[in-house]
């Protein structure tokens, strides 16, 4: 059994085929959405399954061209509790929409502050920002998907009681290690971020850091006793 809290199985090939396969093996995935109309299209779809969620998204580098679709996004909040995947890209391919990506995700966070829900966050090259805002609206129960900010930023995200979701990508690569290092042992969970990444075996990831499965799930069960 392994546990992957950021994937996006809607992207695969055979997404139905995926999750049926994942479901007779007693993973438990939590599936990102890119956009609010995915996760609409989607969310029927894995209301049969005991371990597969589906995340109501909206990812920072496809906000400037779908603003409209903000009012799916806060229309559908009550049909999940899982968030993902949201949050900022300040990397040069997508600095140009910083603003757009600021007030998109303030209207987003505003939908959710006041509901018990598990957020999955993209924050490449924001950290800072990310992080300021959603302390900002009281935003609890936050996963950091794929982090590869400022080491000395870590403290204070667990110390607001944040999470972390590494991959096998990050236990092949020495950044990655280094960070990987400095979060406490019980605020590490596990993603794929597939099809997206190449290096995305769950099981490659724990035995290359030599953390064991009941290990994330014990994080896991923890932070699901928060939401409900």
């Amino acid at each position: 059994m392994i546990l992957d809290t950021h994937c996006h199985f809607d992207m695969m090939p055979n997404p139905e085929k995926y999750i049926k396969d994942a479901e007779n093996r007693g993973d438990i995935v939590v599936g990102m959405t890119n956009l609010p109309s995915h996760f609409r299209m989607g969310i029927n779809h894995v209301k049969c399954y005991n371990n597969i969620r589906l995340g109501l998204g909206f990812h920072p580098q496809l906000i400037s061209e779908h603003m409209t679709e903000l009012a799916i996004f806060e229309s559908s909040v009550n049909q999940t509790s899982y968030i993902g995947e949201i949050g900022l890209d300040f990397s040069r391919d997508y600095i140009a929409s910083k603003d757009i990506q600021l007030e998109c995700l303030k209207r987003i966070l505003s939908s959710i502050c006041e509901k018990k829900k598990i957020v999955s966050v993209h924050s490449r090259k924001a950290e800072k920002e990310l992080f300021t805002i959603l302390k900002d609206f009281k935003i609890e129960n936050v996963i950091f998907h794929w982090y590869s900010g400022p080491l000395n930023l870590i403290d204070d995200i667990v110390n607001e009681g944040y999470y972390f979701s590494i991959n096998e990508a990050m236990t092949l690569s020495e950044s990655g290690r280094r960070i990987i290092s400095k979060i406490p042992t019980d605020r590490i969970l596990t993603e794929s971020d597939a099809p997206y990444n190449n290096k995305n075996n769950i099981h490659n990831a724990l035995r290359n850091i030599g953390f064991s499965e009941s290990l994330i799930q014990s994080n896991f069960n923890t932070l699901i006793k928060r939401i409900k």
